[in-house]
């Protein structure tokens, strides 16, 4: 391939994700795999266009006179890509199959001539180890092209008649109007003849996602929540890790060297997924792949949680730069420094999540027992200096304290016995008393750190999860100077980051926006919290997806893609609205 074979990256908001929970596929408005690694979340790419490497998969009209566009079809993460020609409508559906399996994906495409002759032409050239790999051993046989790219084996039907080009393959085809056509492309660890039937792979995930995504009536926006239910369903492995984003390196501000590898599993995120489908209630199974997840890791590594793993609960890699030339503004990274990180909120959080899934009678004997070693693991550690939400260096925060007191209370009232109930509360007691007297400003609102007066949008969510009362004159004055000091246009930052204004440092955080509009809603301004609420979710991409920031000035999405926690929240944001406005 040459460099004008790379096809040329866009922006962010025009990116959809197909996924199995294994791995996603990234689809750019031209029809291209933009992004895919295999076989896992964390493994190199052997798609990657999205950051200026080589490898390549696009369906699209000979036409170049065309106008893209494109949705989910509803309660899914099947995508269809649809493009408006001088001389008709094209529509190509794809999807990752399901079930899934970790040492093999297969990549579905239907073609569809939708109104008039369709021409499209598709294009398979891929290159394993992030454009490293060469292909290798191209072959046809009876129909099927086979191939090998680094050690990832490749089949590919539907595609007999294309013909080999620089290493490649090249298809042309011709549909009548109405006419569809099937390409299934297979990647596996190894050789494979498992059968490729196009007609049985599309029912068999097709009902997958029936099974997986429940009907949403009774939340503020039913098709969009249906949607974040499919992206956290997509992101979460059998394994049981949830990976934060699809993808690596897509900046948060071009030019700042801001850029990581989201790709692994935070127990932060993975505990907002499981208490957000909690909220909700309808089909449970994220919140019982959340709890055995996190579950997992505390037995194992217990005070010494680590605040990531891979999606089999694997060590994260260290932080590692490459030089390929990554998205625009930024540069390839991979692994990251997360792994030594000690992280307070944690525990909090996983006490939550336990506490969540116990008053849903979904409480496994093995996660009782690793909520008493978070409860240990706090006792020990709630004086000691973490890295905080944020993940921006060592200090007493307090959203890190105040999730502890959350996360005791909760888990107090339905997890301790009677011998725990009160060591539990006591300990709330002490770390609140204690945090009151380091951490509130003068002006009565909690401040960053004792160190630190800014005032931090992540301060919201302590009293929603039970941590304060709602009318605590502590909450109350902490939600007044959020909306005072960190709201531009509707939409919410996560602090002051220097001198210059908002929006000049950082873009805003989508995650906050949504935990303004829970603390709104919880003292009762539900008028706010609903517009609070259809203001943020503006911020999303065409295709309805989010990303961690929004450029308020441009419109346009920042860093990684999709973010989880922004569809957690968004997804518990909504059904807790949605129960306040029957």
């Amino acid at each position: 391939m040459t460099g004008q074979d790379v096809t040329s990256p866009h922006v962010l908001r025009e990116y959809s994700l197909i996924a199995d929970g294994e791995r996603g596929a990234v689809i750019g408005p031209q029809g291209d795999v933009a992004w895919m690694c295999f076989p896992s979340w964390e493994s190199p790419a052997i798609f990657g266009g999205l950051v200026g490497t080589l490898g390549r998969y696009s369906v699209h009209p000979v036409d170049e006179w065309r106008v893209w566009g494109g949705y989910y079809e509803e309660g899914s993460l099947i995508w269809r890509s649809r493009w408006v020609t001088g001389d008709g409508v094209m529509e190509c559906r794809q999807a990752l199959a399901l079930p899934a399996r970790r040492d093999r994906a297969v990549l579905l495409r239907r073609l569809k001539a939708v109104r008039g002759r369709a021409r499209f032409r598709a294009h398979l050239e891929p290159h394993a180890g992030f454009g490293a790999a060469k292909v290798t051993g191209l072959r046809a046989e009876d129909g099927v092209w086979s191939t090998r790219s680094g050690p990832v084996h490749l089949r590919w039907t539907g595609a007999a008649q294309a013909a080999e080009n620089g290493g490649g393959l090249v298809l042309e085809l011709e549909l009548a109007e109405g006419q569809t056509h099937d390409l299934v492309l297979e990647l596996s660890a190894g050789r494979s003849d498992e059968p490729l039937d196009a007609g049985d792979l599309w029912a068999a995930t097709e009902a997958d996602w029936q099974t997986h995504v429940p009907r949403c009536d009774d939340t503020l926006a039913p098709r969009d929540t249906k949607l974040a239910y499919a992206v956290l369903t997509g992101l979460t492995s059998r394994c049981g890790g949830m990976v934060a984003a699809a993808t690596t390196s897509l900046p948060e501000r071009m030019g700042d060297d801001r850029n990581y590898d989201y790709r692994y599993a935070w127990i932060r995120d993975q505990c907002y997924a499981g208490q957000a489908v909690a909220v909700h209630g309808a089909r449970l199974g994220l919140l019982d792949t959340a709890v055995r997840f996190v579950a997992e890791r505390l037995l194992a590594d217990g005070d010494r949680l680590r605040p990531a793993y891979t999606v089999a609960g694997g060590p994260v890699p260290a932080e590692e730069h490459h030089d390929l030339p990554g998205y625009p503004g930024s540069r390839l990274v991979t692994g990251n420094r997360v792994q030594s990180q000690f992280q307070l909120d944690a525990f909090g959080e996983a006490l939550q999540l336990f506490a969540a899934a116990a008053r849903a009678d979904r409480l496994p004997v093995e996660a009782g027992r690793a909520a008493r070693i978070a409860v240990a693991a706090i006792a020990a550690h709630w004086r000691r200096p973490d890295a905080g939400i944020w993940e921006t260096g060592d200090r007493c925060w307090t959203h890190s304290r105040l999730s502890c007191v959350g996360g005791l209370r909760a888990a107090a009232a339905a997890i301790a016995g009677p011998s725990e109930l009160r060591e539990w509360l006591a300990l709330a007691e002490a770390i609140l008393a204690d945090t009151t007297r380091t951490s509130l400003s003068p002006a009565g609102h909690w401040r960053r750190a004792p160190d630190d007066d800014r005032i931090d949008a992540s301060l919201l969510i302590p009293p929603v999860r039970g941590a304060l009362p709602a009318d605590d004159p502590r909450t109350v004055a902490t939600l007044d100077a959020v909306r005072d000091r960190l709201v531009d246009d509707g939409f919410v930052y996560r602090y002051q980051i220097d001198d210059r204004p908002l929006g000049a440092a950082e873009g805003a955080f989508m995650l906050c926006g949504f935990f303004l509009a829970l603390a709104e809603q919880q003292q009762g301004r539900t008028a706010q919290a609903v517009r609070r609420f259809e203001r943020i979710r503006s911020g999303c991409g065409t295709t309805g997806l989010f990303t961690e920031e929004y450029d308020i000035r441009q419109r346009q999405l920042r860093a990684n893609l999709p973010q989880a926690f922004v569809h957690a929240l968004f997804l518990e944001t909504a059904a807790r609205l949605g129960v306040c406005s029957d």
